[in-house]
């Protein structure tokens, strides 16, 4: 059961789905390395290829593996929601993270074959109706994380969030050390949500001027802004300038929402434009995913050893 292969992880972190970063090989060198690997459905172009990349990913983990997870968007412009979900009763992801809308229409699918619903959320009242519509988890979208971010300090989101809401939580938002994974636990988080760190994995899909730029930046680096989708999204500003554009023209521009897929010619103009969260900095090289597994690992019980001295 996916619940009992959470409790099992090497390290309580999820591999974030990124736009056109995350694919087959970084999923499955995740889930093998102990961490829960993710992709999102936007990353193909039809419900077919989708279907051809869960099986890839299927036939090359065991239950000895981590779980993988689906990121599927909800929003009630995506036309490919029904075509994706034959899909996923198919090919059963044990976790599918819903996002950009309610969990609600994936629910039945995912329950039926006994799969984990995660609801991407980056508010309380969003959280809350997710909760309501039946999500088994949330994934809880700070300021700091990169891509699609929220606004809320992870302080107050998560004590909020647990007035009400006692299942799994994974926590986003500048999550790129074992230090800040233990963070995300202490104040009453279960996972850490990492997409930034993995900017730089061997194994991803980025161009290596992208995995460059990544090594290269730091958080001032970073526009958090509505001009490319129309939700608020942190951006690398050398890559707008590489594009020809002036980041000061872009801070409170606003796109019409819209997620109706790659093809959709009102995106392709922002191709090149590149995520990343608030912990870039901490990116020093680029390196296959276990070697970001293992340093996180070794942070990790670093940061439960200085944790139990100051307790004692």
């Amino acid at each position: 059961m996916p619940k009992d292969r959470l409790a099992a992880l090497r390290l309580p972190a999820f591999a974030a789905p990124m736009f056109l970063v995350s694919g087959p090989d970084l999923v499955v060198a995740c889930c093998k390395a102990g961490i829960v690997g993710s992709f999102p459905a936007p990353n193909l172009r039809s419900s077919a290829e989708l279907g051809a990349w869960m099986a890839e990913i299927g036939a090359q983990l065991t239950e000895a593996d981590a779980p993988w997870a689906l990121n599927l968007v909800t929003h009630s412009t995506s036309p490919r929601l029904p075509g994706d979900l034959e899909q996923v009763a198919i090919h059963q992801p044990p976790i599918v993270i819903t996002a950009l809308g309610s969990p609600k229409p994936v629910l039945a699918t995912v329950h039926g074959y006994g799969g984990l619903v995660f609801a991407d959320v980056i508010s309380v009242a969003l959280a809350k109706k997710a909760v309501e519509a039946g999500a088994d988890g949330l994934v809880l979208v700070c300021s700091g994380a990169g891509g699609h971010t929220g606004e809320l300090s992870p302080l107050v989101f998560v004590e909020r969030v647990r007035q009400f809401f006692d299942g799994p939580i994974a926590l986003a938002g500048a999550i790129n050390t074992g230090e800040a994974i233990l963070a995300a636990q202490v104040l009453g988080a279960d996972f850490g949500y990492i997409g930034t760190a993995f900017l730089a994995a061997e194994e991803n899909l980025a161009s290596p001027e992208y995995r460059q730029m990544c090594v290269t930046s730091d958080a001032t680096d970073l526009l958090v802004t509505r001009a490319f989708t129309g939700a608020r999204a942190s951006m690398l500003k050398p890559s707008m300038v590489a594009k020809g554009l002036d980041p000061a023209d872009l801070e409170f521009k606003v796109a019409k929402f819209n997620f109706t897929g790659r093809q959709n010619e009102a995106v392709k103009p922002w191709s090149g434009i590149w995520g990343a969260g608030q912990g870039v900095g901490k990116i020093e090289r680029i390196e296959p995913a276990t070697a970001i597994v293992d340093r996180l690992a070794r942070e990790y019980e670093a940061a439960k050893a200085r944790a139990r001295r100051l307790c004692a």
